[in-house]
């Protein structure tokens, strides 16, 4: 019991919901993304590829914390497991755009919903309280999960470039998408519904 209470004193949720919660990222967290950082069935649809070592992570961990025009959160199942992560880069706060990324490093909650949530969440935070006008992402042709992850969500897709990421041993397309608050609205209503 003492454990728990303890537990709960620690917990800091930033956007809270139904499956997930979303929180800052802590020093300790470092540990848990070089499991899933250096796992190629996770990175194979990710930009990284190379092994990262704990020292490098850690130094990642804390500057990513520290700069303005970035949003890193953990994303974590209702009992506090932290599952994977989200967030926005490269914020331009003058234009009102960011770009986003996410991952669910824990494969046992691959297609689950958890990434979805944790997005809805995430963008609605965006446009009602950041005031962003646009989200931008951008996924590899093959990871169909991502698509619909991002169609979903309200993404449409703008762009493709042909032939530009190599992974498994071929050159793969690119599929650029993006978010503007009305196509997201459209998807809120139905989730705030649903809930």
């Amino acid at each position: 019991m003492e454990k728990k209470m303890e537990k709960e004193k620690n917990k800091a949720v930033f956007l809270e919901g139904k499956k997930v919660n979303l929180r800052p990222v802590k020093e300790e967290d470092a540990e848990k993304f070089i499991q899933w950082v250096n796992d190629q069935e996770v990175t194979q649809y990710l930009i990284m590829f190379m092994p990262i070592t704990l020292m490098q992570e850690k130094e990642w961990v804390k500057n990513v914390s520290c700069k303005d025009n970035e949003l890193f959160l953990v994303i974590e199942t209702k009992d506090g497991e932290a599952i994977g992560t989200t967030g926005f880069h490269q914020i331009n706060w003058k234009d009102r755009n960011a770009s986003h990324g996410i991952m669910i490093g824990n494969k046992k909650y691959w297609g689950g919903g958890f990434g979805t949530e944790a997005g809805m969440l995430l963008f609605n935070y965006a446009f009602q309280e950041l005031g962003l006008n646009k989200i931008n992402s951008n996924l590899i042709g093959y990871n169909k999960r991502s698509l619909r992850y991002h169609l979903g969500c309200g993404f449409k897709i703008v762009g493709r470039m042909r032939k530009q990421v190599f992974r498994k041993g071929s050159f793969h397309d690119q599929i650029f998408v993006d978010l503007f608050p009305k196509d997201f609205k459209k998807v809120w209503k139905k989730y705030i519904s649903s809930k």
